[in-house]
């Protein structure tokens, strides 16, 4: 390292003396030597530095109310999975957490326990059940259960507003007494992420794929709980071991059978063939509410 570029980073580092956040200044701090350490490592270019600000101006023109691609971006640089390892060191026994994903929508509606998901049935229908326990196994009565999914041609309902009802595959369910939830949807089947901006582009170029492996979305939440944001991936698509935002965990794969038996779709209220999955989640206890 130069005497000038010895003396800039520290210059830099100096100005954030007077910080007055202890944990802004030591983020900041951090970033900063880390940030001038890889400029001098890879001996960035001036046009390699311009290249890189029109791609993160270029990131966030595309994101608006409907689609974040600076969380996508994270997703696929590995950094929204890293910050969930960091936070969420789960104890044996409880669900693990995965990434959020770009396309989570809040205040979705309430559905009563057993309603369908899906409001244009397109797909393959799909039964989901499961219960909601803590740590030692007991139910966790009134846990909710906010589940999104994509859809059949793989988009969620916001990529296509105008072509799939609005809220559609989404849902906000509460578990009974026992800690037991139901609900109908279809399966999951594997899609791309958007690649039609920036971050496609630079999968593009990297030579990587942009596809997820099929799975529902569920943040599981419950008072006196942590909370847990996970997925439940089917156990027979062809991308789990190349998932384009590393979100896969082997105790998150679900065994998905299928069914063809006309009673039990009638009484289910589903079309024939259908499929089954049986999850059940484990929550820990928030430290916090002691």
């Amino acid at each position: 390292m130069s005497d000038v570029e010895q003396r800039l980073t520290q210059k830099v580092l100096a100005s954030l003396g007077q910080c007055g956040n202890p944990r802004l200044r030591e983020i900041m701090d951090t970033f900063v030597r880390h940030l001038h350490a890889f400029v001098r490592e890879v001996e960035l270019t001036e046009a390699e530095w311009h290249q890189a600000i029109r791609f993160l101006t270029a990131t966030g023109q595309m994101c608006d109310d409907k689609r974040q691609e600076f969380i996508l971006l994270s997703d696929v640089l590995g950094v929204s999975m890293l910050v969930d390892a960091v936070n969420n060191g789960k104890r044996p026994g409880s669900t693990e957490s995965t990434v959020l994903g770009p396309f989570y929508v809040a205040d979705v509606p309430k559905r009563a326990l057993g309603d369908n998901i899906c409001l244009d049935g397109k797909g393959e229908p799909l039964f989901v059940s499961g219960r909601v326990f803590d740590e030692q196994g007991a139910p966790i009565a009134g846990a909710s259960l906010d589940v999104w999914q994509a859809h059949e041609d793989g988009f969620y309902d916001v990529q296509q507003p105008g072509v799939q009802p609005a809220m559609n595959l989404r849902g906000l369910f509460t578990a009974d007494q026992d800690g037991r939830y139901w609900f109908r949807s279809v399966k999951p089947r594997h899609y791309s992420i958007p690649y039609d901006g920036p971050v496609g582009k630079l999968l593009a170029e990297l030579g990587r794929h942009p596809n997820r492996p099929a799975h529902l979305h569920v943040i599981v939440t419950a008072a006196g709980y942590a909370p847990v944001t996970t997925h439940i991936f089917v156990d027979d698509d062809p991308y789990l071991a190349s998932d384009a935002v590393f979100g896969v965990k082997e105790s998150l794969i679900g065994r998905f059978v299928r069914h063809d038996d006309d009673r039990r779709a009638a009484t289910l209220g589903l079309g024939n063939p259908f499929y089954s999955v049986d999850w059940d989640f484990h929550l820990e206890r928030d430290p916090r509410s002691n």
